[in-house]
Order: C-alpha cells, then structure tokens, then sequence
C-alpha cells in the first residue's frame, strides 16, 4: 500500500540539459520524487519550439519534463555561474549533456565543483563519451544509431537502412544514466562520497545490441537487418493473415511444438529441419512460409484468439491510437491527462513503472520558461534586488 511518499524524497537534481536524452533521465528522478531544477538557457530548450509549439511550450517538451521546477540562466556569464554555484551547494546530483568540455569552459564541470562538493553526483552524457578521438563531436541519436552497429540490423533485408523508430541511444542513455545515479547515490550513503558518471548515446546503442554483439563475438557473422524476425529464435516474428499481419512468439521448443498442433501440421515439430532453435533459424523463410500459407486464410481477430486460447505469445501490430485506447494499457495508467496553463489538457504517457509504497508521480506538467527562477534563487539566498538584476 502507498506510504504517500516518494522514493527520492529530500534529493535535489540540478538539470543542466536540453532536447532528449538529459531531460528523460532526469524526468525519471523527478517522477520517483526529486526535486528537479531544470536550468535553462536565456531563450529556453530548443524543444520549448519544436513542432506544434504554442510560443515556447510544445507537447514534445511537456513529454520528458514533467514535475520539474524550471528557472533560466545565463551559463555563459559570471552572474549566472555564481548563481549555478551556489545552487550546487543545496543540491545532490548535476546532470549535463552539453558538448564535452563546454561546461569546463563556464567552470562548472565536475572537476571545478567536486573539491568544494565532495558528495556531489556528477552525471554527464555525450554523444561519444568524454574520452576517446570522437569525444569532441556533437550526438544525435540518427548519427549515434549509425554508429553504434544499430541501422545496420533494422529494416527489411536488401532495403535502404533506417533507424529503429523511437529515438533508442538517446532513451538508452537516459535509463543507463539513471542506474548509474541511483547506484552512486547508494555508495554516497555507505561512504558519503559522490562521483562522475559519464555515459553516452553510441554506448547505449552498443550495450543495447545484446543479442547482435553474441551472435558476432560467438560467431564471427556481422549481423544484418531481419525485418521483425529474430536472429535466435523462429518462428518470432510478423505473420500475415487475411487481412493484415500479427506477431507471433514461438520463442522455443514446447510452443512451437503447439504452434504445429494448432495449425494442424504436429508433423512439422519432427521434421529435423526444425528440431531446434539453431536449425528453425537456419530454415526461417521455408518455415514461414509454410505458417502463412495457413494463417492467410483466416483474419487477424481469428488468429489472434486461437493463439490466446492455446497459450502461444501473439499480439496485433497496433498503431499509436490502438495503443493507447487498449484496455490494458489504460489499466495500467499509462496513459494520464495534464492540464497546463498554455497548451490546454495534455495527454502524456505514465510512468512505466508500478512502486507499492512510494509510487512515481506522472500527472504533473513541465514548467513555463523561467516559471520557478525568483522561488529556486530565494531559496538560494537571493535577495529580490539580486534576482531582478540577474535575471535582467
């Protein structure tokens, strides 16, 4: 049962980030009950007016921002980076995702901070990582996609490459980023000691490459794009029916074992083409193909209720409206409305995870540009003369 608590309750987050990846893992922080400070520059995040923006709101910032108390500061100033300073000295973790370097050039990076800040959680996330001869270039998930070995295995076989659709280093990096805080902030209260975290979009995109890495280190075959299919198991892919297509998750011996029972063929379960997961892989499109000359003579609904009925993993192929209208997804609070001041009510999707005692809070809406920067400078020791001066 719910305390009414939060789980990060008495940490404070300084978010020194823009666009994706930085404001996800910091709105990960804040939904779990950190008091978010997101530091934006005179202007705002360039997100504030990406497309659908009303002024300098949009959906799209609303998205990986929410719950966050919001203030502007000038960085590339001395008044703004005494004022970043003394807001370090109330805070526990800084998270930045500029270009390396650049917040060495303000003397905030950690380095400059952690003498006087000993405690202090420093996380960085780059495109490439703060070391290594790409260090210096700027990230973007398209570029990092590429780079990571990720467009090389997505798509269709003997079409031009595309990226996976969702932006995946930049999410990658984000939860990666996350993990490493909280275990930081773990050893911080066994030892009291903070640290550096540096992380970055072409590592998430590596690390997230688990079964393409083991199928080259293992094997010593690059990988190549399979469509939906997957390069272990099979039959594990889209299937077309009737009237469309639906997936299919045979992922091992015993379901594809009731697969053939179900389509009427147990004697494909026997043939030593298919007797494991090694060998299904191997003779993939002849398996296949012989499903779909079975399931094109049925609909979707039909395929997908017989496949329920049996216990065999299948799901429709939904698009975003179907997603978000399933009775499930809306059973799990995944979808929440959020009123806000200029955009109107706003549909966001929820936290993604369920927490029994301190559950995360998704329903809040990310601040108008500078909403929070006299109440956050106050709590600093800003006197309202000092304020007006520097935020002028």
């Amino acid at each position: 049962m719910s305390t009414g608590r939060a789980a990060l309750e008495g940490i404070r987050v300084l978010d020194v980030t823009q666009v994706m990846a930085g404001p996800f893992c910091a709105m990960q922080l804040c939904d779990m009950g950190a008091d978010v400070i997101k530091v934006e520059p005179p202007g705002g995040d360039s997100t504030r007016r990406m497309a659908g923006a009303r002024g300098t709101d949009s959906a799209g910032f609303n998205a990986v921002n929410r719950g966050k108390r919001g203030i502007v500061l000038d960085l590339k100033a001395s008044g703004g980076q005494q004022a970043f300073k003394r807001l370090v000295g109330r805070t526990d973790i800084v998270i930045e995702n500029y270009r390396p370097g650049v917040m060495r050039t303000f003397g905030l990076d950690y380095a400059s901070l952690a003498p006087a800040h000993p405690s202090l959680i420093y996380a960085s996330i780059s495109g490439y990582g703060q070391t290594g001869p790409s260090a210096s270039k700027g990230g973007f998930d398209l570029i990092a996609q590429g780079v990571s070995g990720l467009m090389s295995v997505t798509g269709e076989p003997g079409r031009p490459p595309v990226k996976v659709g969702v932006p995946l280093t930049d999410l990658g990096a984000a939860l990666f980023a996350v993990s490493a805080i909280l275990a930081a902030l773990h050893y911080r209260h066994r030892t009291g000691r903070g640290q550096y975290i540096d992380t970055s979009l072409v590592e998430a995109g590596i690390a997230l490459s688990v079964w393409e890495s083991a199928q080259y280190f293992a094997e010593g075959v690059t990988p190549e794009p399979l469509g939906s299919a997957h390069r272990m198991f099979a039959p594990y892919q889209a299937i077309r029916c009737a009237d469309g297509y639906i997936t299919l998750g045979a992922a091992n011996d015993r379901l594809f074992q009731w697969t053939c029972e179900l389509l009427g063929h147990p004697e494909w379960a026997q043939d030593p083409a298919y007797a494991n997961d090694t060998l299904r892989v191997r003779n993939r499109a002849a398996l296949v193909g012989q499903i779909e000359a079975i399931t094109v003579l049925q609909t979707r609904d039909y395929w997908l209720a017989q496949f329920d009925a049996a216990g065999i993993p299948c799901g429709p192929i939904n698009n975003y409206a179907e997603a978000f209208a399933d009775p499930q997804v809306q059973s799990r609070e995944m979808v929440v409305d959020v009123d806000h001041p200029t955009l109107g009510r706003l549909r966001m999707a929820g936290a993604p995870v369920k927490m029994s005692e301190t559950p995360p809070r998704a329903n809040r809406r990310a601040p108008v540009l500078g909403e929070h920067t006299r109440e956050v400078l106050r709590e600093a020791g800003y006197s309202d003369e000092d304020i007006a001066a520097l935020v002028t």
